[in-house]
């Protein structure tokens, strides 16, 4: 009888693994896209970062993908809200994340990853580029990359965020942007059983924004398997503000320029001005609409949680694991309801068929912009762990996700309780997406069933769909059971 208790928990905990496994997206020309079907991904994303960049302190244990209960009250509000994409900015990747990222799995949500972080030693300095690149940088940054390489929704990762912003930072930094990207790229192709995308997310510093696009992404000697081209760009824009913007009055229309001939995905990592206020979120229609779907990739609001310094939040959390929705949450689902989600999903043969341009000073317009392609060596010692690995790593997993219920209270935006909160798992074929609910106060408020956009081949009786896999189960459960009983 052990033997066979020994068997069924194999085999419940292998199914309340299997069924649970996004399809991986791939960078294709200037699309994401899906490795089931070929559908075009575009990123729904939101910004999540927990207490801030100032909440994150070394050996305290914590991190914003660090504690399960917590990520589970959020993934069921984002669920709601139609995310399909978090942004995180700071992690320790010696902390265990396999339950947060296994949830956020579960219902269809991705995760682009800063590999950098505020701390000491583990972000390039552009005032001392020299002395910050080494391998104790490089460590750290390939560190991330073993913790979150195993995760079927891990979507890629930020080399860099803002590091070209400050005055001489445009001369200085773009080599050393390009070598990061090289040794990222190289670590993941030794160390990983897949492809996962590298990219560099800018500040909008019109002035050299387009010659940051240009540097980072086009292919020295005219390499089309150049490491230190980056496979994706984001820009940190929030150039659109309040109901009274327009696409011109905005810039979107010079985005569109800058980023109109773009071989790679490029989306806001960051987006949603809150100067003028309440929210109105009237840029999320022209992002998705068809000025901008045939450059633009989608893009990352700022930011999921309430910072005291600041006032971009949609929702308020507090110490003893209650939430409140803000009115800018109800906003924001109201616009994705109204998004075309099958035709966004549209590919586009040329998008993905185009070719990087190879890289020269003819590409870059301004004169005090970096137009040298050498790019710094690996430092001494870095090659080491590009070819051999960090020691030690801390590789995260799928896990069984047991519990699917909030525990927590969660508040509507007027006050009422969201009743009924829970996390929706989704067939391994499907990435969340927007799907009607309104969430805007109702104090019993429940929840419906989740929607999800196929993300891989439709479901056959014999795939390894969700059901597939539970029907196998079962068939496998009836054995087992049939041969213990002649035993």
């Amino acid at each position: 009888m052990a033997s066979l208790l020994n068997i069924l928990s194999v085999l419940f905990a292998w199914i309340a693994s299997s069924a649970l496994a996004v399809r991986n997206v791939k960078v294709q020309g200037s699309d994401y896209v899906n490795n089931g079907t070929s559908d075009r991904f575009q990123i729904l994303g939101i910004a999540y970062q927990p207490g801030g960049s100032a909440g994150f302190t070394a050996g305290s244990g914590v991190d914003p993908l660090s504690n399960g209960t917590n990520c589970l009250r959020d993934a069921a509000l984002m669920q709601r809200l139609g995310i399909n994409t978090i942004r995180i900015y700071n992690l320790d990747p010696s902390l265990n994340h396999d339950m947060c990222a296994s949830i956020f799995n579960a219902v269809g949500i991705y995760m682009l990853l800063d590999v950098n972080s505020p701390l000491p030693n583990e972000s390039l300095n552009p005032g001392d580029l020299t002395s910050s690149y080494n391998a104790a940088y490089l460590n750290r940054i390939f560190a991330v990359v073993e913790a979150f390489k195993n995760f079927p929704n891990t979507l890629g990762f930020f080399g860099g965020n803002e590091v070209i912003q400050n005055p001489g930072s445009q001369t200085t930094s773009p080599p050393y942007l390009r070598a990061v990207t090289r040794d990222l790229k190289n670590y993941i192709a030794k160390h990983s059983q897949r492809n996962i995308p590298v990219g560099y997310s800018a500040a909008d510093v019109r002035d050299y924004l387009a010659d940051t696009f240009a540097y980072l992404s086009c292919d020295i000697d005219g390499s089309s398997s150049d490491p230190s081209r980056i496979d994706f760009f984001g820009l940190n824009s929030y150039s659109w503000c309040g109901q009274d913007a327009t696409f011109q009055s905005a810039g979107y229309d010079i985005l569109v320029q800058i980023f109109g001939n773009t071989t790679i995905p490029v989306f806001f990592s960051e987006y949603g001005c809150n100067k003028v206020q309440p929210r109105v979120f009237d840029e999320v229609q022209a992002l998705y609409g068809p000025n901008m779907t045939g450059v633009m990739s989608g893009g990352i609001v700022y930011e999921y949680v309430q910072e005291a310094s600041n006032n971009f939040g949609l929702v308020d959390l507090y110490d003893n694991g209650t939430a409140a929705l803000r009115g800018d949450y109800d906003v924001l689902q109201k616009q994705y309801n109204k998004l075309d989600i099958k035709a966004l999903q549209s590919g586009n043969a040329s998008a993905t068929a185009l070719k990087s341009p190879p890289c020269s000073g003819s590409l870059i317009a301004e004169s005090d912009f970096s137009k040298s392609f050498k790019i710094p060596s690996v430092p001494e010692g870095g090659q080491t762990l590009i070819d051999d690995g960090i020691q030690n790593p801390n590789n995260g997993k799928l896990v069984p996700i047991t519990q699917t219920a909030v525990k927590a209270t969660v508040y509507a935006s007027n006050g009422g309780t969201i009743k009924d909160l829970a996390i929706k798992p989704l067939a391994e074929d499907q990435s969340n997406t927007p799907n009607g609910q309104d969430t805007s106060g109702s104090a019993s408020t429940s929840s419906t069933s989740a929607s999800g956009t196929s993300t891989g081949s439709k479901p056959k009786s014999t795939s390894g769909s969700g059901c597939a896999n539970v029907h196998f189960f079962l068939a496998t459960l009836a054995f087992v059971a049939f041969a213990f009983q002649r035993a």
